[in-house]
Parts: C-alpha cells; sequence; structure tokens
C-alpha cells in the first residue's frame, strides 16, 4: 500500500443533502438499531449510483494510506463517509458491494475532531447517538459491549468503547481531540484513525506514526476553513504554486 495521500473535494459535485437523511427513515426513527444498513441502497431515490465522489473515496483505500474528503458543509462528510467507513472497519460487516480495504480481524481506531464537545456532539453521535441516547448512531445497537468509558471532565463525553467485530473479537474505539495537544495522540499502534476537521500538522503527523506499524487508514473528513494550510496542501498541491505566484506577485 502506498502512503501517498489522495483527496476528492465536493465543492461543486455533491447535489444530495446530507448522507444523515439516509438513515433518518420513519422506519429507522422507531429502530434505531441498524442505521448503517440503510447507506447506500443498491436501488431507490437514495441508490448507491448517484453517490460516485463517496464510492471513489472508499476505493481509494485500497491503494492510499491516507484519503481526506474536503468538501463544503452539509454534503455527507461526517455520516456518509467517514461515520460510514469507520463503522464498517470496526464491525468487520461490509457490505456485499465493497471491494475495497478490509480487516479480518478486530481493529483498534482512534476519532477526532477540534474540541472534545465537538468530538461529542458530531463525531460520537455518528458512531454511537448523541448524548443520553446511546445505540442509536451507525454502530448497530448489538455490536456496542456494554456501557462505553466516559471523558473526564465532560458530560456524556465518551473516552473508549468497545465494539463486537464479525470475527468475535473486539475492536477497541478511542474519542480523543485536538485540543488535548499531540502528546495525548501518541501510544500504540492503530488500524483506522479518522479526523473530522482539518487537524493541526503535529497531530497529523503522529497519527501517521500510529498506522505505520500496522499498515492502517487514515481518514480525514473536513470543510478547509484555514484555508490553504499545510494539511490542506498535501491533498491539494497544485494549489500551492498559484498561491506562490501570487505571494510573489
Amino acid at each position: 500500500m502506498t502512503n501517498s495521500p489522495t483527496s476528492l473535494n465536493a465543492f461543486d459535485y455533491l447535489k444530495l443533502d446530507d448522507l444523515e437523511q439516509i438513515v433518518l427513515t420513519e422506519a429507522q426513527r422507531r429502530r434505531h438499531t441498524n442505521r448503517i444498513a440503510d447507506i447506500y441502497p443498491d436501488e431507490g431515490p437514495l441508490r448507491r449510483e448517484l453517490y460516485p465522489k463517496h464510492i471513489a473515496f472508499f476505493k481509494a483505500g485500497a491503494t492510499h494510506m491516507e484519503r481526506a474528503a474536503i468538501a463544503a458543509n452539509r454534503v455527507g462528510k461526517t455520516w456518509g463517509i467517514g461515520g460510514f467507513e469507520t463503522t464498517l472497519h470496526l464491525t468487520g460487516d461490509y457490505p456485499k458491494w465493497w471491494e475495497r480495504r478490509r480487516f479480518d480481524h478486530p481493529i483498534e481506531a482512534w476519532v477526532a475532531g477540534d474540541t472534545g464537545q465537538t468530538t461529542r456532539d458530531i463525531v460520537q453521535d455518528a458512531l454511537m447517538g448523541p448524548p443520553g441516547s446511546l445505540r442509536q448512531g451507525l454502530i448497530p445497537r448489538k455490536a456496542i459491549i456494554g456501557q462505553p468509558t466516559g471523558r473526564p471532565g465532560l458530560t456524556g463525553a465518551f473516552d473508549t468503547a468497545r465494539i463486537a467485530h464479525k470475527t468475535g473479537g473486539t475492536s477497541l474505539l478511542g474519542f480523543t481531540s485536538y485540543d488535548q495537544r499531540r502528546q495525548s495522540f501518541q501510544g500504540t499502534g492503530k488500524h483506522v484513525i479518522w479526523l473530522d476537521e482539518e487537524p493541526p500538522m503535529d497531530v497529523y503527523s503522529e497519527c501517521l506514526l500510529r498506522l505505520m506499524t500496522a499498515n492502517g487508514l487514515m481518514l480525514c473528513t473536513f470543510t478547509p476553513l484555514l484555508g490553504l494550510s499545510d494539511v490542506a496542501l498535501m491533498f491539494l498541491p497544485s494549489l500551492a504554486p498559484e498561491m506562490d505566484r501570487t505571494r510573489s506577485g
């Protein structure tokens, strides 16, 4: 697998609403047990073929360790890309159409946002459900083992969760945030790291180190609110010369 990054720009091609709407059908509002099963169906008005850029992102995981969905808000980055793929790897329960990178064993994963609060309210919400409503996110209810451990000092926020893997083992899911600084991202190797919102370069670099030993996957989903930052330019190198010419002029 190559370490070369790849990116998907979604500013001008995603015409459908946030993919979260796929998992909020009336039936799922009643059940709240297996929302991920409703994403990317074979047929219907929300069929998979209508999301070519999302599918291209998944496919790129077969050859790229680092991937980024750099897009405007409300185009499905969190639920339809980062949350969806992270859930598949944690559970090992891949859909039949998934011809991309697979793990045939339990994994260790990190997910992170820019602050503890946004990690809780966006990333944790997508995977596990909103605070007070555990097991109402993308990870199926039956796959969440016991009660996740809480993050000290932040009501309703999780620190770690255990997720049942299809093989019979247990995947470990850790929640963290950039405001805990680079040191909090040190530790053992990880198989998957999902960074929702653009990270500082030192955090990104530390996460890459955690993935090296496991030949893991880096998933980034963010709107480039920081402009052409060092992290953004890694995935959009063609914009660097234009920026340099502008500066020199």
